[in-house]
This record gives C-alpha cells, structure tokens and sequence, in this order.
C-alpha cells in the first residue's frame, strides 16, 4: 500500500480513526513488504475496489466473503468476483445457479461483479489481500480488524441494509450487525463442499429483492 490509503472519499472520511490506529500501521507496512517481494492478489490498486466502487452513501447490499481469489488474474478486489475474460470458479458458478432458479436469470458470460457494486452492493471480504497459491496467507495480519470496523460503521451509522452471509466464517464476523435495524439472511456457503447442504434454495437473491422494496428502496437487478 502506498503511503496514503488511496480509497474512496466517503469511506476515506468514515475510516479516518481507523487508519491511525497501530495497528493499521502495522498492516500497511507488512502489505506493502509482500508487494514488494511477492506475488500479492489482487493487483495493488484494487486493494480497496469494493469501496471504490460502493460510496458509504450508496451501501444498500452487504455480501462477506473471506479471502480473495490467490489464482493468477482472478481477484477484482470484489468478494466473489473475477476479472472479465476468467474463468468463473466454483462458488460464482454456484451464486448465479441459486440466480437462475431463484430470479429465472441466464448466468452471465462474464463473473465481474461490479456491475452489482455500482448498484449499492458492498463485496467485502474478510481480508483484503493474498499471497499467489496460498489461501489464508494474510489472515490474522489486521485485515480483519478493519473489515470487522467497517461492517460496524454501516450497521451503527445506516438503516436497512441486507447483510448477506454465507458460511460459518461470515455467520461469525456478521455478529456485530444489529438485526434490529437491518435485514440478515443466512445460509450455507456456495462452495461445492456445501452448497447442497442450504445454499441452493436459500432465494437470498429475491428475498434481498423483497426487503428493499418493502422499504422503498430500488431492488438490485442480480
């Protein structure tokens, strides 16, 4: 990471105390010492795509995920998401299945998620970076301080938001969201080790859909 924590104005405002605090600091140096010396997904600039691409303001849709993509090309910076032109890995595979028989939607050629970011979605994940070939090689470094710090801000600082968590990982760090004010929906991860077991069929897609409306908010075209 650069010096400046290059990432988006609102966010930049919201986060301010956040990257003071020692251990950010800490977590900046030892990013930018991997950049530096290893292959580090996603590309440096897109450390921050979710925010980048999701102002504060905009925030309607939380979906968690855990690490990004380490396969060469794959990681956007959006939780779920891959670069145009790659391959759709399991789990996306998976999403826009639960899409097609949720919402009768064709799956789309391309697993580039931004086009949902643009419309309010947060694709967050846990941890923002990772070594090429090593899944887990930045967790426990203060990415999830961070993200932990973000879900907290939108669920004091918003209303109404749909907080999407697949999988016991997600389940755990989503419990800082006060349900009482925003809409949770649970379910068993899309991976092909547990999608059969509650992720197929869990309609999170047009129920998200239905609270939004029911609060007069714009639904989400999946």
């Amino acid at each position: 990471m650069s010096e400046d924590i290059k990432i988006e104005s609102s966010w930049g405002n919201k986060l301010q105390d956040e990257f003071q605090k020692k251990y950010f600091t800490e977590l900046t140096a030892f990013v930018r010492e991997q950049y530096h010396t290893k292959v580090i997904y996603p590309s440096e600039k897109d450390i921050f795509k979710a925010f980048d691409a999701c102002p504060f303001d905009n925030v309607r849709v939380v979906i968690i995920g855990q690490d990004p993509y380490h396969g060469a090309g794959q990681a956007n910076g959006l939780c779920f998401s891959v670069q145009d032109g790659i391959t759709q890995p399991p789990s996306l595979k998976n999403i826009f299945k639960e899409i097609a028989s949720d919402l009768g939607k064709p799956t789309p050629k391309s697993g580039n998620l931004e086009r949902w970011a643009e419309q309010g979605v947060l694709l967050l994940n846990a941890t923002l970076t990772v070594e090429a070939n090593t899944p887990g090689s930045h967790q426990k470094k203060g990415w999830e301080i961070f993200t932990d710090a973000v879900i907290k801000k939108i669920s004091d600082e918003k209303e109404h938001v749909v907080f999407i968590l697949w999988g016991a990982y997600a389940q755990k760090k989503g419990q800082i969201i006060d349900a009482k004010k925003h809409h949770v929906l649970q379910s068993a991860h899309p991976s092909p080790f547990s999608a059969y077991n509650g992720f197929f069929g869990n309609k999170h897609f047009s129920k998200t859909n239905a609270y939004l409306k029911s609060v007069g908010e714009k639904e989400i075209d999946w």
